[in-house]
């Protein structure tokens, strides 16, 4: 699916969606879409039409418990709001386990749905996003409240 970002491979079956990625390609000639993602695929429009703020989709993870219980807490964070990495591990109850977190979210396999982008640096710096910072940027300021100037 092309987005503003670039794009976007969407994987999933009928246990639910597994991945959702950007592809170092700049363009593709032809889209196919399994039927059992249109919902995801749809989904994914809207947000970028900034007509959903939430995603209402069957879920497949596939990553350690650890990984699933950071990825599951990263769902908690709203729409246009941003947490730190010290502050999701205290979250989790361990905020020695900083650098833990911070690779588990580096692991999300689900950019956007699960909002990694949403989680910055303690000093409000932009800090590693898997698919560049200029995306994490993009993807903070397009859900940057109304009437908000630029955050970056």
């Amino acid at each position: 699916m092309q987005t503003p970002i670039g794009i976007a491979e969407i994987k999933g079956d009928a246990l639910g969606l597994s991945s959702v990625s950007i592809l170092k390609e700049t363009h593709v000639d032809t889209f196919e879409i399994h039927p059992s993602l249109i919902d995801a695929v749809q989904q994914l429009k809207e947000y970028f039409a900034k007509e959903r703020k939430t995603f209402l989709l069957k879920l497949n993870l596939q990553g350690t418990p650890f990984q699933q219980k950071v990825w599951k807490t990263l769902l908690e964070i709203p729409y246009g709001e941003r947490t730190t990495y010290l502050e999701l591990s205290r979250k989790l109850g361990n905020e020695k386990a900083l650098r833990a977190v911070a690779a588990a979210n580096g692991k999300n396999p689900l950019w956007i749905v699960i909002p990694c982008h949403r989680v910055i640096g303690s000093d409000g710096s932009l800090t590693g996003y898997a698919g560049g910072l200029w995306r994490k940027k993009w993807l903070l300021e397009h859900e940057n409240p109304p009437g908000q100037t630029s955050l970056f």
